[in-house]
């Protein structure tokens, strides 16, 4: 009988994180009205008059009264064919919580096509610093990671006590305009998310009236944001619009990551149900004894299966390591977890069978990141990630290795490299170290 787990707390692979579908052709920006609602007393309902939007995009909702220190939230829906509505786990795991329900219409499920712009105190204040979007990882949301990294509680940071403020303030003690774009599903499609990166910097642009927006992608946040100034997207979709005009990515798995197959029973136990898991990440496995009791959970699989696909923004960023590093060979079942068949606890297809379906790193290093925009790279050295089982078969911030996080293959105009080595996978986002490069890189 297998024993449970003794840390339910957030695995590495919800801090990382990666199907596709298809969305369609720019439209001209162009001059409307909208009328913002509310849900709740908190919300002030306002009405827009001629504001530039492009003609895509409709706006649900304007949000006033917002915690951690941001000043509006807006909710927009891209009204153009192509946006799914993804599947989340049918036991909760992965709905949106606190004021994002509330943001997203009272929605803890919204489709796919809607997306949140967060705006920072002085997001319109004039000034001559370029403006800063925020993409946040997986399993995620723009308050935990830029704003308020104790929102989650003690290890929501990578440590036993977080801190409750974080980048996005310390940006705008520097004057920088920030904003953040926040995501309808946790682990969603980043070719999907990638066309929202490219929403919000239009958004920007027209309420600043600038030509180019800084973008910070963090872990997960990476591929999206890669993606859109590399025009990897659906068929159908837009293209790089040539607004970006530096691209920093922090921890983001540029070679790709294979923690949840070279770690996956200590993974894996954290995630199945009946036995004890209830994090919001896919395994390796679709089938897992527990107690005595050999159980079936497709749903948390990254290979698509039973009609289930609750995961793909994880599948897109899987490539193998194993020829680098190896394989956790101490680990229950390790060889079938990482190679596919039956062991003696699980069962799964193994890592090839989950590229195969979906993964887009090859694609996204093949495409490449036009020369014009700086591209700054930088990895965490720490593998201390209080409360997970941490990647220490190479050189990793716990989570992914440096050798992924620094791999500069096909970007297009590298401007600088970091390795943070005091600093994990979840620090990445407000540890003093990374706020200091990051606020170098941007001056």
């Amino acid at each position: 009988m297998r024993r449970r787990a003794t840390n339910s707390r957030q695995s590495a692979l919800i801090r990382v994180a990666v199907a596709a579908v298809a969305v369609v052709v720019a439209v001209p920006l162009a001059v409307t009205s909208a009328v913002a609602t509310s849900t709740d007393s908190t919300t002030t309902t306002l009405t827009l008059t001629q504001t530039a939007t492009p003609t895509h995009l409709q706006l649900l909702g304007q949000h006033t009264s917002v915690a951690n220190g941001w000043e509006l939230v807006e909710h927009f829906r891209d009204t153009r064919a192509g946006f799914s509505q993804e599947q989340f786990p049918p036991d909760g795991r992965g709905d949106q919580d606190g004021q994002r329900v509330t943001f997203f219409g009272g929605d803890a499920k919204p489709h796919s096509s809607e997306f949140l712009l967060y705006h920072a105190p002085g997001w319109n204040a004039q000034t001559s610093r370029r403006p800063v979007l925020l993409v946040h990882g997986a399993n995620d949301t723009p308050d935990r990671a830029w704003a308020n990294p104790g929102e989650s509680g003690d290890y929501g940071c990578g440590r036993s006590s977080c801190p409750g403020t974080g980048l996005m303030q310390q940006l705008v003690a520097e004057g920088v305009p920030v904003f953040a774009v926040g995501f309808a599903h946790k682990q969603g499609d980043n070719l999907m998310q990638a066309q929202h990166v490219g929403n919000a910097i239009a958004m920007i642009r027209e309420k600043l009236g600038v030509g180019t927006v800084d973008v910070i992608g963090w872990s997960k946040g990476m591929m999206s944001a890669r993606m859109y100034v590399s025009s990897v997207r659906p068929p159908g979709g837009s293209d790089y619009a040539g607004d970006v005009g530096k691209l920093i990515l922090l921890g983001g798995p540029n070679g790709g990551y294979d923690y949840p197959y070279a770690h996956g029973w200590a993974h894996n136990v954290s995630i199945w149900p009946e036995c004890g898991g209830s994090i919001n990440a896919p395994s390796p496995h679709t089938r897992m004894t527990c107690y005595g009791l050999y159980t079936y959970h497709p749903e948390f699989s990254f290979v698509p299966e039973s009609g289930w696909d609750a995961y793909p923004g994880q599948r897109q960023m899987l490539a193998r390591w194993d020829g680098v590093y190896g394989v956790n060979t101490a680990a229950q079942d390790w060889y079938t977890t990482y190679y596919g068949g039956q062991g003696f606890y699980t069962r799964g297809q193994g890592i090839q069978a989950a590229i195969d379906a979906g993964s887009l790193i090859a694609q996204i290093q093949a495409a490449g990141t036009p020369a014009s925009v700086e591209v700054y790279l930088l990895a965490g050295g720490s593998p201390t990630v209080t409360g997970i089982w941490n990647e220490t078969r190479g050189p990793s911030d716990g989570v992914v290795f440096v050798d992924s996080a620094l791999d500069t293959t096909g970007v297009g105009n590298v401007a600088g490299t970091r390795l943070a080595g005091s600093v994990n996978h979840l620090e990445l986002g407000w540890h003093p170290t990374v706020r200091d490069q990051v606020i170098s890189w941007l001056s």
